[in-house]
């Protein structure tokens, strides 16, 4: 295999593959550790240079020598909700003397690979929210410890946080149950929408109103662009098609807003005429009227976990994966 054969940069998974010998071999030979034949090294050595293989930091032993570098990968610098991710990673890594670079997806997936080839490169650990398995695998491959962010099934030798939205939906469909409505509907975001897949937000919205034996079907799931715009544009869709539901999950905070807003300017009353409930815990809910109801994700705590397992990841261990649980905070807009 040769640098000319692929369209991606080698990683040091491809050169112990064509050389016929371990990872381990491989970092031993690029950084000249003495526990090789040298005939070994010296056939790894060719290998590597004949696929033009660039070592990342992380492989050519540079933490040790430096400031240790993590790479954070987010979807979106505008969304609210990413701000207060880098704000808990970078305090926790501040703790530990280390440096943080953000790097933005912008919600495409396509961007993924070409990311995830810089952040490989040009940082010591990555942590990330990816779901492209090309991209995700571009980085471990690459040698450097690698946390992903609610992604349901890390590969192997990759930790990982994950936020439980079963239990958050659960104690938001309870919760309007509770208060008496039957006719629920979910505005999800469009990007995101999958009722076949059990673990979306989607899926566990009408699995949970079966449970509860609601009339709701996939015809009360609307989709929406992730944005306060793409809420109201998804509320006048769901006042046109389900004129009868009388409280709303949203995807997020942001999708919530747009739609009762959207909901408050035709007229109805909140949560008289229609309740809300969001997702995020955004402190813009705070400053809406009414202030929405939310499943508050602990997103500095998030950061905080993502870097403990890159911390334990270095160290050589292969942490557990950690679990944030949304807490339900209820207020005017339910």
């Amino acid at each position: 295999m040769s640098a000319a054969s692929t369209s991606r940069r080698a990683t040091i998974d491809d050169v112990a593959r064509s050389a016929g010998v371990s990872r381990q071999t491989v970092s031993r030979a690029i950084n000249d550790k003495p526990e090789i034949d040298p005939a070994t090294r010296q056939h790894v050595l060719q290998v590597a240079r004949a696929m033009d293989y660039r070592p990342s930091r992380f492989a050519r032993g540079m933490v040790s020598q430096g400031v240790t570098t993590v790479g954070l990968v987010i979807a979106d610098v505008l969304n609210p909700f990413f701000p207060e991710v880098v704000s808990g990673v970078m305090e926790a890594a501040d703790k530990r003397g280390w440096q943080v670079t953000v790097h933005s997806t912008g919600h495409a997936t396509e961007r993924e690979s070409s990311v995830a080839d810089t952040v490989a490169e040009h940082v010591d650990a990555c942590v990330a929210f990816m779901i492209d398995p090309v991209a995700v695998e571009r980085i471990r491959a690459s040698g450097i410890p690698l946390v992903l962010l609610n992604h349901e099934a890390p590969p192997p030798s990759v930790g990982g946080v994950r936020i439980d939205f079963e239990s958050g939906i659960r104690q938001a469909v309870g919760h309007l149950t509770a208060r008496g409505h039957t006719r629920i509907a979910m505005l999800d975001d469009r990007a995101n929408s999958d009722a076949l897949l059990p673990d979306t937000r989607h899926g566990l919205f009408l699995r949970v109103a079966a449970e509860h034996a609601l009339p709701v079907d996939e015809a009360w799931v609307l989709p929406a662009e992730n944005s306060l715009d793409g809420g109201a544009e998804a509320m006048d869709r769901l006042l046109a098609a389900l004129p009868g539901a009388t409280a709303v999950v949203a995807y997020n905070d942001l999708i919530a807003i747009g739609a009762m807003r959207r909901a408050l300017a035709r007229g109805l009353s909140v949560p008289g005429d229609c309740a809300f409930v969001g997702c995020d815990g955004l402190m813009l809910g705070r400053l809406v009227d009414p202030p929405l109801t939310t499943l508050h994700i602990d997103k500095e705590q998030l950061g905080r976990a993502a870097v403990r397992q890159v911390e334990a990841l270095m160290s050589g261990d292969r942490p557990e994966e950690a679990v944030i649980v949304p807490d339900l905070v209820i207020r005017a807009s339910s």
